[in-house]
């Protein structure tokens, strides 16, 4: 509808102008219209935000801790260790969980949990224990509540938004976990450098009252569908083996976290490639987190693309390329600039998978998938590690990482053709 005329119009020219820059703005920066039409994900994005900083901050408090007790870089290694083991069994069993219980409980629970080991962290700070074992043990319950509820907090997501602004949604769900990954490593440095770990701690513990604000005030998230007995974490792997799009996402995303993912060698190519220091680390570990953070805030085409099995095919194999690239030029500053871009193709890949699997999968099968993707995403970075750790050991650093890179591209070609109906999925008409 036109508006009404007025006395003074301004001229085709000037009219032209603002209206072009505003469609401009809205086709490149994040869609803000998930937080803008709906109070209860605005709620839970804001708190997620909050909160994934303050767990950035422990995680960087809890290193600096471990260090400085024991001197070794095995035991600060072994953090992720203890980590691990409790994101993969309780990832798998908390998705079971969250198929048959209300999601709400669930997330207000998890939080309640984590905000809880937070404030014994803080405490045994405070206290000056000194215990290792404690931090270990702290780390593993940590990660324990955090499986277990992340699937609820991620199936949630389609019954707060409507399907069309998934996409939005997800890409805005990066920009929060982004934020944390960079915002926080940096703030919890401050504070650490300031006043110590457990100011670090103490900020954390107050941030998760914004998470429990969100989930207090959420409506009830019971799944729907037929909830009789219980859900089954097989069930949720065979379901996932039937499904041939939705498999193919899982497989597209190991493919570049197995082969594409050189983290563990940036030690070695700080001082290989660009005879730099831990500064040189720090700016290697960033670069990728900067990139998909970017890649988040510029996100607001992705709500128009109807091919998404096309979208993430094309972005892992961006990510493989940009990570071959990498191996191959020895610049720092071309190099930082080259994982930024696997960051970015990685938020691209990310955003249509969570889409994917949100909106081709029935509801009580979401906090099971969820579940099984926690696994992966905590999985598929460590085989990595493994992966370019040994082939590095048999040749270099810079041969495990090209080599690495083109065969995430090999295995992404490989999957385009043995599943032409991934090429041909349609977010129009999403089938499983």
């Amino acid at each position: 509808m036109k508006p009404p005329a007025a006395s003074v119009e301004p001229s085709a020219a000037s009219a032209e102008l603002p209206a072009s820059s505003a469609r401009w703005y809205r086709k490149a920066f994040a869609d803000l219209s998930p937080l803008r039409d709906n109070v209860d994900y605005r709620r839970v994005w804001f708190g997620q935000a909050v909160s994934s900083i303050g767990q950035q901050m422990t995680a960087v408090a809890v290193s600096v801790q471990v260090y400085d007790m024991t001197g070794s870089s095995f035991a600060t290694g072994l953090v992720g260790l203890f980590s691990l083991f409790p994101l993969v069994a309780f990832g798998l069993y908390g998705g079971a969980i969250a198929d048959t219980v209300d999601r709400r409980k669930l997330g207000l629970i998890g939080s309640a949990g984590l905000a809880a080991v937070s404030a014994v962290l803080a405490a045994q700070a405070f206290a000056g224990l000194g215990l290792v074992a404690v931090l270990y043990a702290a780390v593993a319950v940590q990660a324990g509540f955090f499986a277990l509820s992340s699937p609820a907090r991620s199936a949630m997501i389609p019954r707060l938004v409507p399907s069309h602004q998934l996409p939005a949604a997800n890409a805005l769900n990066t920009v929060s976990m982004n934020l944390g990954l960079t915002v926080g490593p940096m703030l919890g440095g401050v504070l650490i450098g300031a006043w110590g770990t457990q100011a670090a701690y103490l900020v954390d513990t107050v941030a998760f009252a914004a998470t429990l604000y969100a989930m207090w005030r959420l409506p009830a998230m019971r799944p729907l569908g037929d909830r009789r007995g219980r859900a089954s974490v097989l069930d949720g792997l065979r379901f996932l083996r039937e499904q041939p799009n939705l498999r193919t996402s899982f497989l597209a995303d190991l493919a570049a976290m197995i082969f594409g993912m050189p983290r563990a060698l940036f030690p070695a190519i700080a001082v290989t490639f660009y005879a730099g220091d831990a500064r040189t680390v720090g700016l290697l570990v960033a670069a990728p987190a900067v990139g998909a953070l970017t890649g988040a805030l510029f996100s607001g085409w992705v709500g128009r693309v109807n091919r998404q099995g096309v979208a993430v095919l094309a972005a892992v194999a961006a990510w493989g390329l940009a990570i071959a690239a990498f191996g191959l030029i020895h610049n720092l500053w071309l190099g930082l600039l080259l994982l930024a871009v696997a960051g970015c193709a990685d938020t691209v890949s990310m955003i249509f998978r969570n889409t994917m699997m949100q909106v081709a999968a029935p509801d009580e099968m979401r906090g099971r998938l969820q579940g099984i993707f926690i696994v992966v995403v905590a999985g598929g970075p460590r085989l990595g590690d493994f992966e370019s750790g040994t082939v590095a050991s048999l040749t270099n650093p810079a041969t495990s990482v090209i080599s690495g890179g083109l065969a995430c591209v090999a295995a992404i070609a490989l999957l385009a053709a043995r599943r032409p109906a991934f090429l041909r999925y349609d977010a129009r008409h999403p089938t499983p």
